[in-house]
């Protein structure tokens, strides 16, 4: 992975319907190279999928929250992992170091929907106890650090 694969993915990240000729002049090859390293990136499982993004609002989840898992001492971690991927509300999932054992985030329609989707996570075998913090807006998510991050370092591969 070097510069220009990294320059290629902020792109790819910007318009993932961007044409290969709109990839190369951005990257400063030509559209033939950059398909080539495009399937490279795929191949190699840096590039996982490409998909839409869709306003949650326009389906009716107006609301978000993150809730911390705290789960039993006997608990199987699989197993409540399995549990909470089998609620359609949560749309995302980190095992975490921490006092919580897993950090899901939910969106759902409404704080009706919240105290039902926190009954139901209760009520999952293996999980003592939850704590939820409501997300009241969002500034910005699912950032990946650019190919150039002023004094960070990049890191090796």
């Amino acid at each position: 992975m070097d510069t220009v694969d990294r320059k290629l993915l902020d792109a790819l990240r910007a318009n993932a319907r961007a044409t290969y000729a709109e990839l190369a002049r951005a990257v400063g090859l030509s559209a033939p190279a950059v398909h080539e390293r495009v399937a490279k990136l795929e191949a190699n499982g840096v590039i996982t999928g490409y998909h839409a993004a869709v306003a949650p609002e326009s389906l009716g989840y107006a609301m978000n929250a993150l809730v911390g898992i705290f789960i039993t001492d006997s608990a199987d971690t699989d197993g409540v992992a399995a549990s909470l991927a089998s609620l359609p509300v949560v749309e995302h999932c980190w095992f975490v170091a921490g006092e919580e054992t897993f950090v899901v985030k939910v969106r759902v329609p409404d704080v009706a929907g919240l105290e039902a989707t926190i009954r139901a996570l209760n009520s999952m075998s293996g999980v003592a106890r939850t704590r939820t913090t409501v997300v009241l807006s969002t500034k910005f998510e699912d950032r990946v650090p650019a190919a150039e991050v002023s004094g960070v370092p990049e890191p090796t591969s």
